[in-house]
């Protein structure tokens, strides 16, 4: 377990390594910079400004002193999005309330999901199978933004009588319900989709067949000793899920005005802020490594049969 355990953390640091530098050229290679504006300044400016933040430098020299930098846990200061505020700064004070809509979303997404996709897998061949099925697949097909849209319609005023949330985030208990409804739609959809699939296939093993012979009630059978190993595909879309969710839904976050760490992230690219891009992408690619881990160890717990020093076999 121990050499299983460092061999991922090399395999970490390497790939941070190529998002890092990947993330550094594509950032780079964009046309524009951070200084246009409506306002756009003399050009004496942008090179007094270039030359402050480095940015006057070729990309190579600038990539070594971030590395440098990162070395030390220094990620920089924003340029654009809050001013010479460090990048650290920043993420660690949005990361909480992105993580504590996300949670909650996953959360439910979970616990609805999974029982869904079990149900739909004891009803198989039923009209409550074909509905959930229904169901799940437009949840699959709609982007956020549509079902954000859609609660918003409904819940906030838009039919008379049923103004029942805020239509913007404001940190009240109220505030939160639409947006983690509409963050954990899809996962929760996905779930039970995943789920129902996993479970029929686990239904036809010869363990099952066993136990049916052995005399045992189906429904023991079915969310006793087929979700067990049901479970595993469940856990391996889980992580990386995760790993988004808690980071900040972007497109919600921006709907509902949640001020996330979702929401900064598509604003500084918006606006250029290229030590913020650096930063939350490092944050974001960070943690799905860390779930990724999480989940393979999940696996262990799950099925003891699998060998992890063996690649999962």
């Amino acid at each position: 377990m121990a050499k299983y355990i460092l061999k991922r953390v090399l395999m970490a640091v390497i790939t941070l390594f190529i998002v890092i530098c990947l993330t550094f050229f594509l950032m780079n290679a964009v046309p524009g910079n951070p200084w246009l504006s409506e306002k756009t300044p003399t050009q004496a400016t942008i090179d007094a400004l270039n030359a402050k933040y480095g940015l006057d430098q070729p990309v190579i020299v600038q990539l070594g002193k971030y590395l440098e930098n990162l070395a030390h846990l220094d990620f920089g200061t924003s340029i654009k999005m809050q001013k010479d505020r460090p990048v650290l700064d920043i993420i660690t004070t949005m990361f909480p309330i992105s993580a504590g809509i996300g949670a909650i979303a996953i959360s439910w997404a979970i616990l609805v999901g999974v029982p869904l996709g079990c149900l739909a897998a004891y009803k198989r061949g039923t009209w409550v199978d074909s509905l959930l099925r229904v169901i799940c697949t437009l949840g699959i097909s709609m982007p956020g933004f549509v079902i954000a849209t859609i609660l918003l319609h409904i819940l906030t005023g838009g039919i008379e009588g049923l103004k029942l949330f805020p239509t913007m985030f404001d940190g009240t208990a109220k505030s939160y319900v639409l947006p983690c409804l509409a963050l954990g739609f899809y996962p929760m959809c996905y779930l039970s989709r995943q789920t129902r699939t996993a479970m029929l296939d686990a239904i036809n093993q010869e363990y099952i067949k066993t136990a049916r012979a052995k005399g045992l009630k189906n429904k023991k059978i079915i969310f006793k000793h087929a979700l067990r190993n049901a479970l595993i595909p469940v856990i391996t879309y889980l992580g990386p899920q995760i790993a988004f969710t808690l980071c900040g839904g972007f497109v919600v976050e921006k709907v509902f005005s949640i001020p996330g760490l979702g929401r900064y992230f598509i604003s500084s690219i918006q606006n250029r802020d290229y030590p913020l891009i650096m930063g939350t992408t490092i944050f974001l690619a960070a943690f799905i490594i860390v779930m990724n881990l999480i989940v393979d160890l999940l696996y262990k717990l799950v099925d003891p049969r699998i060998n992890l020093a063996k690649g999962g076999n």
